[in-house]
Order: C-alpha cells, then structure tokens, then sequence
C-alpha cells in the first residue's frame, strides 16, 4: 500500500495554518512563497536521497553522522526528535477543539481533558504500537479522504461566508511574510521520516524516489494552495492560527469538518510517533528494540504528550518556533550541507550553487524568524467565540437547503 508514502507529504493540512500564513504574508506574496517552499521541499527531498547515497547511508541520522561526525549526528537527533514530538503535541492538543451538536458546555464529551485522554487510550496508543510503518497504510489513506473532505468544507464556507472585510486584506505583501515562511516549513516539512519511507519503497532507487516526491509535493502544493485561498478569503485579516476557530460554534457544516479533523489527527499521530521512537531508539541504542522496550518508550512518548497538552490549551507559539528552530534546518540547511560535502569538486560548480543558496536562504529565516517571533508574539484565540458569530445565523435547516439546491441541481 502506497498511502503512507503520500501521507508524508500531507501534513500541512492538518495543521491548518496556511490560511494564516496567508494572513501574515498577503494573499499574493504568500502564495509566492507557498510555491517556493514546496518547490524547496521537493528539491531537498530529493537531495536528502543523494547524500544517503553517496555516503551508504540509510537513514537521516547516519547520513549526517557519517558527514558531519557525532556532534551533527547529536544536533540532528535533537532536531528530528523535538519536531515530531510537539507535532504530537499539537495534534493532541487539538483533538479538544471538537465540538459535537447537542452537547452543552457542562457535558462530559464537551470536557476537554476526558476527550484527549479518551481519544489517546482508544486509538492513538494503540495504532503508535504498531512496530512495521507499512501497517499504517490504511491509516494513511483514511487520512488523505478526511483531508479532501476538510478542504471541500471549507470551500464550501468560502463561497457561503466570506468574506469578511477588513483593512488590507488584499495587499500584496505585509512585513512579516519570514514568520509565514517558517509556517510553510513547518507544515510542509517530512524529511524527518523520509528515509522510512524510502526503504518502505518496494524498488528503493532514485528515480522512483523521485517519481513519488514529485507526485507527492505537487499534489500536496496544490491542495494546500486551494485550502490557504480558501480559508483566508473567507475571514481576511481576521484569520486564526486554526482556521477552525473562525467558525461559529453553531455552525454545523463546521462541526461536521472539525469531526472529520479530529479523525485525521488521530490517523497523523501514529506517523509522528514512530519517528519520534525511531531516533530516541537511534540514539539509545543501535540495536533493534526488544518488545518490551518498543511498548515503554511509546508509552513514554504518549504519556508525555498527552500530559503536556492536558496541561496547556493554547500551543500557537510553539507551532511557530518548531517550524523557525526545527523544520527550516530540516528542510534547508542540513540536506544542502550534507551534499555539498559529500559531493566531489569545488563549491561553486553548477550542481552546488542551489544548496548553498538553500542555507544562506535558511538561516536567514531561521534568525529573522526567531527575532520576529520574540518580538510579536502570535495572540492566543483558543477556543474563543469570533466577534461576528454574535448574528450569524448558520442552522442546520439552512445548510439542509443548500445541500438540496445543489442536489437538485445537479440532477435537473
């Protein structure tokens, strides 16, 4: 089964924060800057595989262990290790922000606590056990439907919503596109599990690798440039880290999508959860794990995910610095580092200009992302009912005929 090698690819849109990078960067220079990021992405990918090549390396960690020696086998693990590990954060975070038709705020099932931990011993633990990534295949596929099914919803929002006016809503370009960029990174970022994908492949060579990431990156660009247009031109300047925020709690076509997120993170967190397994394992021992030793650490790695999101609701911020401090060394610098080394004759020959534009490109986002970070904070919404959902009148009746126009016309 093929879909968890597309799965990688398809993070961004559970973290639906492309909207607002849109935000952020101006629609126009944003969707810029969303085509360069994942044209970035599928080159590095790509040259990730190259320098596992040419250095007989199977994985990201030995790649760069065999390149740059234990120090930059140490700072990569920590890097890899600290990316999917508040990934899971995250997405367990935001299995909370669910809200289902006719359960009021007192209900049991409205109680954000007993959800995540409902939801983490009925499904997510179980599924991390798995020990072979193959098995999340069907897991995968489920996943790339929920998200086709969120993207349809929230188009479905723009043409029956939006917009909502605002001031420069439709400039060009805002100051603080670096932040958006980190953004992009981070949700288009998976060169931390490409290796595992790569050997899951059943010819691992080059050219299919390629094929498969090219494939992957271009279907995963288009849908996330469809999501990001779609969510920012319904809510303009007034869109959310989650773009699920923007929605009113009555909205039922919302709440339908929100369930359908809450699926797809719950099919994300195992992925997230093997590689971060993968490199604690990596780093412990090389070895292959024991049984007992394969259920402790992922008990461990659940546990403490789970207890740091029961602990705090509002992990925006966090989101940002992973994709500023992790995904851009991951996706920019260390890929083109690693073949420039790697690769025989001088620094500025043809092949190598690229990668060194990568890191200069990389560390300028990285440090600029950092400070602008730091010095505007990102406002933490969560949970909060938008000021205009006061008179919207979003009903399920409503919605009901809406869906029989469309029926009806589509059949007469």
């Amino acid at each position: 089964n093929i879909f968890h090698r597309f799965k990688q690819f398809f993070p961004a849109l559970k973290k639906f924060r492309l909207p607002y990078a849109l935000n952020q960067a101006g629609l126009p220079f944003g969707l810029l800057l969303l085509m360069l990021v994942g044209f970035i992405t599928d080159y590095s990918i790509v040259l990730l595989i190259k320098g596992g090549n040419l250095s007989r390396s199977n994985s990201y960690q030995s790649l760069v262990q065999n390149t740059f020696g234990f120090p930059g086998f140490l700072i990569l693990s920590a890097l890899q290790f600290l990316y999917p590990f508040i990934g899971i954060n995250i997405t367990t975070d935001n299995l909370n922000n669910k809200r289902i038709p006719g359960v009021g705020p007192d209900h049991i099932l409205a109680e954000r606590h007993f959800v995540i931990l409902l939801s983490t011993c009925l499904f997510t633990l179980p599924l991390s056990l798995y020990r072979n990534i193959e098995r999340l295949g069907k897991v995968s596929f489920l996943s790339m439907v929920l998200t086709l099914t969120i993207l349809i919803i929230v188009m479905i929002r723009a043409a029956t919503l939006g917009p909502v006016p605002t001031e420069n809503a439709w400039a060009f370009a805002k100051w603080n596109s670096i932040q958006a960029v980190g953004v992009m990174s981070f949700a288009f970022i998976c060169h931390h599990n490409s290796f595992l994908i790569y050997n899951s492949l059943e010819h691992p060579t080059l050219s299919n690798w390629s094929r498969v990431t090219h494939i992957s990156v271009g279907s995963a660009l288009i849908i996330s440039a469809a999501f990001a247009v779609a969510g920012y031109t319904t809510f303009t300047g007034y869109t959310q880290g989650d773009i699920f925020e923007n929605y009113c709690r009555n909205d039922n076509l919302a709440t339908f999508g929100r369930f359908c997120f809450g699926l797809s993170i719950i099919t994300t967190f195992p992925l997230e959860c093997f590689v971060t397994r993968e490199v604690l394992s990596n780093v412990i021992c090389s070895r292959r794990l024991s049984k007992a030793e394969h259920v402790s650490i992922t008990l461990l790695i659940v546990a403490v995910c789970t207890a740091l999101s029961l602990a705090y609701d509002c992990l925006g911020v966090v989101l940002e610095l992973n994709g500023a401090l992790s995904a851009t060394p991951l996706i920019f610098i260390i890929p083109s580092a690693c073949y420039l080394k790697l690769c025989p004759g001088h620094w500025f020959h043809g092949e190598k200009l690229i990668p060194i534009m990568l890191i200069i490109i990389g560390l300028f986002v990285m440090i600029t992302g950092l400070i602008l970070i730091g010095v505007f904070p990102q406002d933490c919404s969560h949970g909060v009912e938008m000021f205009y959902c006061a008179d919207a009148n979003v009903s399920g009746t409503r919605m009901l005929t809406f869906y029989l126009h469309i029926l009806t016309n589509s059949l007469f």
